[in-house]
């Protein structure tokens, strides 16, 4: 199951500014997504949790960032605060042009 199964869209005013939080923070939407995952297991046995959470996560995030950056390599590795090189590594094993 994957996140998206839940039902559970990410919206613009779900994004926590600074301190101040707009509707849901994303904390509270993963904390809801893994809620929902756990409720639907029906006594199934769950591994890899933290694998599946990071691939499920970091996915959107560099295509959503590359088109925010309508593909600036440069602007969206420093918007996500890593190196050019890794940048690169994601979107290849994501599979993002």
């Amino acid at each position: 199951m994957s996140f998206e199964d839940t039902g559970r869209s990410m919206k613009s005013d779900a994004l926590v500014v600074g301190k101040e939080s707009r509707e849901d923070s994303l904390a509270d939407c993963v904390r809801d997504a893994l809620n929902s995952y756990f409720s639907h297991l029906d006594g199934h046995s769950a591994s890899g949790l933290y694998q599946m959470v990071m691939e499920e996560v970091e996915r959107p995030l560099f295509q959503t960032v590359m088109e925010y950056t309508g593909g600036n390599q440069t602007r969206a590795a420093t918007l996500l605060g890593i190196s050019r090189s890794t940048l690169r590594k994601k979107l290849a094993r994501f599979e993002i042009d």
